[in-house]
């Protein structure tokens, strides 16, 4: 348990919960609804318990109840009526907030009986759509703004890619019945953030269509092995932090000169180094997409 995170500022609370630093201060003044520790500096410290207790009252909050109703409610009684709010229509939320509270205390079991939840009532496109995706992106801020540590990310991210290999398996032993297309999936040189990649894998082989997935850090001459065996190829690529700016342009100079004089391929890409290139001046053969449903709705 010495890794478990057991105190957090108002920093912390306010990235964790989406409420403001001087809103949870009132709330915790006029209300009485936090009791926060201070440090020999005098400076306000918060338990689990109170993260916990916070993420409670934003989940009614968020759904119509006054704060200062909030602040009547019997501290027990809270927890029960989260529960019946879930059980009717905010699963989603209460979900995000259990997968935040998983990954704070690298909680594997919290996180597994959390997603088997929703599996019971959801499909794990559904999860991964309306669950996984907003929660990825609240962590990309957790991260910045130092509210969690790589180790974290690296946590949650490891379980969800877990999920995705398990759904992935139960459809390859299928037979692919669309011939027209061939898909290769690769993250180029020093790129290792694969979450997206393996969901858009999951997606075309759920479509019947054949992928062959590369991962991590492929050389472009390492490509061209493909090309031997298949035609059509489509490759998808993810750009989250490499190529950098400063190289973009060099990588698909480079890529074009590799694999286009001597195929039709194409290459479609996403992330967030495409805002570097130019769709002026892009070849034909090359497609950004803005998000993963815009890329899956052109499969």
């Amino acid at each position: 348990m010495n890794n478990v995170k057991k105190h957090f500022s108002i920093r912390n609370l306010e990235n964790l919960s989406g409420i403001k630093a001087h809103t949870i201060r009132i709330w915790e003044k006029r209300y009485n609804l936090l009791n926060p520790e201070r440090t020999s500096t005098n400076i306000r410290t918060y338990s689990l318990k109170s993260l916990q207790k916070l993420l409670n009252i934003t989940l009614l909050y968020n759904n119509g109840y006054k704060i200062s109703k909030i602040s009547r409610i019997p501290e027990s009684e809270i927890p029960v009526i989260v529960r019946e709010i879930v059980a009717k229509n905010s699963e989603k939320s209460h979900a995000i907030n259990a997968f935040k509270l998983a990954m704070i205390n690298f909680d594997q079991n919290l996180f597994f009986n959390t997603y088997n939840s929703l599996l019971s009532e959801r499909s794990f496109r559904e999860i991964f759509n309306e669950v996984f995706i907003p929660l990825l992106n609240e962590l990309g801020l957790l991260w910045q703004t130092d509210t969690i540590s790589p180790s974290h990310e690296h946590f949650i991210t490891h379980l969800i890619k877990q999920k995705i290999f398990i759904h992935t398996e139960k459809i390859q032993i299928i037979e692919p019945t669309k011939k027209d297309k061939v898909f290769a999936l690769f993250l180029p040189e020093n790129e290792i953030h694969e979450l997206g990649l393996l969901y858009l894998n999951y997606e075309i082989v759920l479509r019947g269509y054949k992928s062959i997935y590369l991962g991590q850090s492929m050389p472009i001459d390492s490509l061209v092995d493909l090309l031997k065996y298949y035609e059509n190829l489509h490759f998808i690529s993810y750009f989250t932090v490499s190529p950098s700016k400063e190289g973009i342009e060099k990588y698909i100079a480079e890529f074009s000169g590799n694999l286009r004089n001597t195929s039709n391929s194409k290459l479609w890409i996403l992330g967030h180094q495409i805002q570097h290139l130019s769709q002026k001046t892009l070849p034909g053969y090359i497609k950004t997409f803005s998000s993963i449903e815009r890329l899956i709705s052109s499969i």
